[in-house]
C-alpha cells in the first residue's frame, strides 16, 4: 500500500488529482572540449525570464541553489541556478548539470518508490525511485574523488526529502556504480539535462517524508515494480523518465545483485541514453 501525505498546492490549497503517477579523453582534447562548452555557454548568458508566481513559493526559493555545470565528459565548467538549468530554451543551447538518483533497498530487497509531490516544478505527481537531485557547487559537494561530493549530496537530500536522519545512511555507505547522461521535457517550459550519478544503498531506515516534496512512498519487490511499468508502457501511469531508463536498461540485473554490486561499477563509461 502506497503511504500518502497530504500536499498543498502552490496556493495553499489542497493538491488536486494527480496529473501523473510520472571513454576519458586525453587532456588536450579534455581542454578542447571545456573551451567548446566555454563559448557555448557564453551563448546563454542572458537568461530567459520566466513568471514564477503561480508556482509552489518553497519550490521556487530552491531555484536559487547553484548546480554544478559539466560537459558532455562531466568536466566541470561553472555553476549556475537550478532555474536556468531546468529551462527548456537553455537545454536546448547545451547547457548540462550535474544530478545523482538513489536507489534505497531495505533488508527484505525492496526497493523504496516515491511519488513526487504536485508542488514539484519539473515531473510534478510522477512516480520514481527513491531520491533525486543534484550536488550543489558548494566545496563538500564538489569534490570528485570517488564521487564523495555527489555522495554527501544524496545523504543531504535523502534527509531533506525523506527525513532519513543523516546519521543512518552515511556517504560511504552510498555505492557508486556508474553514470548515465539524458534529457528530458517535464512541460513546455522546463526540463532535466543531466549526467547522473547511479546511487545505491542497503539499509533500514527511519523515513518522514517532507510533504512538500513527496505525496506518497512505498517499498516494492521487483514484481511490483514490473506491474508499475508494465502499466506505464499502456500509458495508464507515468513515471520520471530518468526512473524508466534506468528500470528498463539496468535496474533488474543490479537489483538481483545487490551483495555483489561491484562487478557493475564503473566510473569510466558515461551511458548516453
Amino acid at each position: 500500500m502506497w503511504r500518502v501525505l497530504r500536499v498543498l498546492g502552490s496556493r495553499g490549497a489542497a493538491a488536486g488529482p494527480p496529473r501523473c503517477v510520472r571513454g576519458v579523453a586525453a587532456p588536450a582534447a579534455a581542454a578542447a572540449l571545456r573551451g567548446n562548452w566555454a563559448r557555448a555557454l557564453s551563448t546563454v548568458t542572458a537568461m530567459p525570464e520566466v513568471n514564477t508566481d503561480s508556482l509552489d513559493e518553497q519550490q521556487v526559493r530552491l531555484l536559487a541553489e547553484m548546480c554544478i555545470l559539466i560537459d558532455e565528459n562531466d568536466n566541470r565548467v561553472g555553476a549556475d541556478t537550478k532555474k536556468n538549468c531546468h529551462l527548456n530554451e537553455n537545454i536546448d543551447k547545451g547547457l548540462l548539470h550535474r544530478a545523482f538518483s538513489v536507489f534505497l533497498f531495505n533488508t527484505e530487497n525492496k526497493l523504496l518508490l516515491q511519488q513526487r509531490s504536485n508542488a514539484k516544478i519539473t515531473f510534478p505527481d510522477c512516480f520514481t525511485n527513491t531520491c533525486c537531485s543534484h550536488p550543489l557547487s558548494h566545496p563538500l559537494e564538489l569534490e570528485e574523488n570517488d564521487a564523495i561530493g555527489v555522495r554527501r549530496a544524496a545523504q543531504r537530500r535523502m534527509k531533506a526529502e525523506l527525513g532519513i536522519p543523516m546519521e543512518q545512511v552515511t556517504p560511504e555507505e552510498i555505492v557508486y556504480l556508474t553514470r548515465i547522461h539524458y534529457k528530458a521535457k517535464s512541460d513546455g517550459i522546463w526540463g532535466e539535462h543531466e549526467i547522473d550519478y547511479i546511487l545505491f544503498v542497503q539499509k533500514d531506515v527511519t523515513l518522514n517524508p517532507d510533504p512538500n516534496e513527496i505525496q506518497s512512498y512505498r517499498y516494492v519487490t521487483q514484481k511490483e515494480l514490473k506491474q508499475l511499468l508494465d502499466k506505464a508502457s499502456r500509458n495508464e501511469v507515468k513515471i520520471t523518465p530518468w526512473f524508466k531508463l534506468i528500470a528498463e536498461t539496468f535496474l533488474f540485473k543490479w537489483w538481483d545483485n545487490l551483495p555483489n554490486l561491484g562487478k557493475f561499477v564503473d566510473h569510466e563509461k558515461i551511458h548516453r541514453m
